[in-house]
């Protein structure tokens, strides 16, 4: 088959790199004219994926619709705010034959819709192409290195997740496949709102007690509110859940972990964003989190005192006593 990836970024890049590596015809959209032009001529993405050369089956091109074409497989590892956009430009060229995967961890900012509901709002009028969505614990740049690591395909189809299980699983990538879209692209969301509150307190040094219980406590609002959504419990404790939790909360790779560190530090949202070409999903997702946990009455206050020092100028240690000072309950 031939696959393609959407996405010039660390992720789009090394989930490429791995699809060329396992011998997969692949093409590799990059919408930056810099990036694409290093890209043709050196073969590596320095600005994202430094350091790791595409082999000769990676491709690269500028052209959307031509990679849409290319793909049998298409994965889509764009922004969450630049998702629609993308999405309603490739869908004039979907065959029915093809299977789109969603790689993106985020909702649609105005909508709230999670990546897989708004493929299926735009691509309804078109070729309807079978969806899947893939998530868990995967820093790119382990994946570059051929790291171990396992991963979760979800489908509301069976035959199209194992059909993406079984192309890109290698000695290096095992995927399983669920059947709970709404569990895995919850998890995969909310994971990085809760990774921002780790790098506070990280930069407060608060220590392990408290990245545990952070960890934890983080971990049953993304279930509460999943639940809500209409997710199964199960896929919160797996690999798109707890696993991507942990890693993103504890790992040094981590882009919203990071944002949080400076913003623990003292540092402004804005002037954070400002020093970073990779976008952080969470800050995004704590708005949409905030709008969506409210609507159904679920309590997140973990991701409330996220938005609070976000969006309000609120100090961390501030956030931190609120959360500590909070009525006492059970568990």
């Amino acid at each position: 088959m031939n696959t393609c990836v959407i996405g010039g970024g660390s992720w789009g890049s090394a989930f490429a790199r791995h699809l060329g590596s396992i011998g997969l015809p692949t093409l590799l959209w990059i919408r930056e004219k810099d990036i694409l032009r290093e890209a043709l001529e050196t073969r590596e993405n320095a600005a994202f994926l430094p350091g790791f050369r595409f082999p000769d089956t990676v491709g690269f091109t500028d052209d959307l619709r031509e990679s849409a074409t290319f793909g049998d497989a298409v994965f889509i590892a764009v922004p969450s705010q630049f998702c629609r956009s993308v999405y309603t430009r490739i869908a004039p060229v979907l065959r029915r034959d093809q299977v789109v995967v969603s790689l993106t961890k985020g909702f649609d900012k105005k909508t709230l819709m999670r990546m897989s509901q708004v493929m299926e709002e735009v691509f309804r009028p078109h070729a309807r192409p079978r969806l899947a969505v893939l998530s868990g614990p995967s820093f790119a740049k382990e994946v570059a290195a051929g790291h171990p690591t396992a991963l979760v395909v979800a489908s509301r189809e069976t035959s199209a997740a194992r059909d993406v299980q079984h192309l890109i699983s290698s000695l290096s990538l095992r995927a399983y496949t669920s059947t709970d879209v709404t569990g895995v692209e919850v998890a995969g969301a909310l994971k990085n709102v809760v990774a921002i509150a780790a790098g506070i307190a990280d930069a407060l040094k608060f220590g392990l007690n408290t990245r545990a219980a952070l960890i934890t406590r983080g971990n049953v609002e993304i279930t509460n509110l999943g639940l809500a959504l209409g997710a199964r419990k199960e896929t919160f404790s797996g690999l798109a859940g707890f696993g991507d939790l942990v890693l993103t909360c504890t790992g040094e790779l981590s882009r919203n972990h990071r944002v949080g560190h400076e913003l623990g530090k003292g540092r402004t949202l804005r002037e954070i964003l400002a020093g970073m070409r990779m976008v952080a999903e969470g800050v995004h997702t704590t708005v949409a989190a905030r709008r969506i946990s409210r609507a159904l009455g679920v309590e997140m206050p973990i991701s409330e005192e996220i938005y609070q020092v976000l969006y309000r100028g609120k100090s961390a240690k501030k956030a931190v006593e609120q959360l500590m000072s909070r009525a006492l309950k059970a568990e």
